[in-house]
């Protein structure tokens, strides 16, 4: 088990072409101008990233291609619009996947009233290419497994209240990611934006020391 904490984050925010001020990100992996070879990804996951944006602020229409990506709205609303002519307003609590396939164009804005935070999280396809899809899960429960079979790989979304336990998925491989709140896991405690990079998971479990949300992505491959 990697464990990798908040504060090691790469931290974003100056701006760039397309991208408004009002904006902060902190990257778990490689990104952009922050090149780690060390750190290029684990398994299927290519970027785990916090964005953090202020009321009107916002990353102007730019492209994917061959990515899946998923986000989680943590605070706020996101107003989502794409190339494929899908607007979207996320909340928390809300899956929304776009797969990028052979190529995609969106744009991503706080147009609410409040500061928006969103976990986004991209995997890389099993195979390249194909046609844009796109997905938007309303309110999805609590320990509802959402599949991304794209990239061979299973969400699972953990509410816990403290004291509370769940069982980490056996697998080749979990990405564990705490949204907020502390938990212990394998003896080792997280916090909020901590993660931790776990190959052949088997018997390992989450207890939450106090209300914590976190994000397991169970894999089939690291």
């Amino acid at each position: 088990m990697d464990v990798r904490r908040s504060g090691d984050r790469y931290r974003g925010g100056d701006p760039a072409p397309g991208v408004s001020e009002g904006i902060e990100t902190l990257h778990a992996f490689s990104f952009g101008r922050f090149y780690d070879p060390e750190n290029l990804r684990f398994g299927p996951i290519l970027a785990c990233n916090e964005e953090r944006l202020a009321p009107g602020a916002g990353f102007g229409e730019h492209p994917h291609s061959h990515t899946e990506i998923v986000t989680w709205v943590v605070d706020g609303e996101l107003t989502h619009r794409d190339s494929e002519g899908h607007t979207t307003v996320v909340r928390a609590g809300d899956v929304q996947r776009l797969s990028a396939a052979a190529g995609v164009r969106h744009v991503e804005r706080n147009d609410g009233e409040h500061p928006l935070t969103f976990v986004q999280m991209w995997l890389a396809p099993l195979s390249p290419g194909g046609e844009p899809s796109y997905e938007h899960v309303p309110g999805i429960a609590d320990s509802t497994p959402y599949a991304l079979p794209a990239a061979g790989a299973m969400l699972h979304v953990r509410r816990l209240t403290e004291g509370e336990r769940t069982a980490v998925p056996d697998a080749a491989g979990v990405y564990v990611h705490v949204v907020r709140g502390e938990v212990r896991l394998g003896g080792e405690e997280l916090g909020s934006g901590d993660s931790a990079r776990i190959t052949e998971s088997r018997g390992l479990e989450l207890l939450a020391l106090r209300a914590s949300e976190v994000l397991l992505w169970e894999l089939g491959g690291v």
